[in-house]
């Protein structure tokens, strides 16, 4: 099918009371076993890169995987640019073949964060990526960035209005109480904004910091109108542990098949989140 941004995805999503994955590779396996769990459960998928990964590996690279699997997939997969804060980068990014990004202004002020934003806009609107923003301060680690509790803010529901209106935007993330990384505690979402900014703005939600969230939370998110949900802290611990627990258990140094066994982890734990979110799954197909 090849890479699409996330337009259609995202609308079809929030029409249907549905929420579309979005997960941080790590690599080309971790890729791979995003884009796998996508086809096996027929849905679409947002591959997401962290600027530090896509300076570790390079931009070339990374688009050139990306591109050889939503090739081979039957599934919409777009490639998206998580928490960027360089315009430059993210406009790099959009020159190299990322067909959506996320300029994150939140740190700073209201007007430069609008401003960055619809700089970025218009270089994406031309070469027809999506464009995802924030406003408020979500906690936690992002690459090498903390917010602690104390500077964290939620998002103003009548700024959150002001600033969606005067852009085109295909993903919203407003701070609402959750945070990257592993919570400490049960985490307090702000529902009830929630809810608000969604009515208000129209445009589909991003929920960031989805790692360790319940159930019941995710759903409530949903139907209040998030329709992309990042996981990234869940993919590590997999793609972590689904190397090293094998080998620890049986130390044989068979890279290949510790790789396959990491690839079937990270599989697992997309497909779980997919199913979550509201995929439809492959109908079983009639014995031949």
């Amino acid at each position: 099918m090849g890479l699409v941004n996330m337009d259609e995805m995202l609308q079809s999503a929030k029409h249907d009371g549905r929420a579309v994955g979005a997960f941080n590779v790590l690599d080309y396996n971790s890729m791979r076993a995003v884009v796998q769990a996508a086809e096996d459960l027929e849905s679409p998928v947002i591959v997401q890169t962290s600027v530090k990964t896509v300076e570790f590996w390079g931009a070339s690279a990374m688009v050139d995987w990306a591109r050889e699997l939503a090739g081979r997939s039957r599934c919409p997969v777009a490639l998206h640019l998580d928490h960027c804060r360089c315009v430059a980068f993210a406009e790099q990014c959009i020159e190299a073949g990322w067909t959506s990004v996320m300029i994150d202004g939140s740190f700073e002020p209201f007007e430069r964060n609008l401003a960055d934003t619809k700089r970025v806009s218009d270089v994406a609107r031309k070469a027809g990526a999506s464009v995802e923003a924030e406003l408020g301060t979500i906690v936690g680690v992002e690459d090498d960035s903390a917010v602690l509790g104390a500077d964290a803010h939620l998002a103003d529901p009548a700024q959150a209005q002001e600033f969606c209106a005067q852009l085109h935007l295909s993903a919203f993330a407003p701070a609402i109480g959750t945070a990257h990384g592993i919570y400490k505690g049960e985490p307090k979402i702000a529902f009830d904004r929630l809810g608000e900014i969604a009515r208000s703005t129209g445009v589909p939600i991003a929920l960031h910091g989805g790692t360790g969230l319940s159930e019941n939370v995710f759903r409530r998110c949903i139907a209040l109108g998030c329709a992309k949900i990042n996981i990234s802290t869940a993919l590590k611990h997999a793609f972590v542990d689904g190397f090293v627990e094998p080998h620890l258990a049986q130390p044989k140094y068979d890279p290949l098949k510790l790789l396959d066994t990491q690839f079937e982890w990270v599989r697992a734990l997309v497909c779980e989140n997919v199913r979550l979110f509201g995929a439809r799954e492959r109908s079983p197909q009639p014995p031949r």
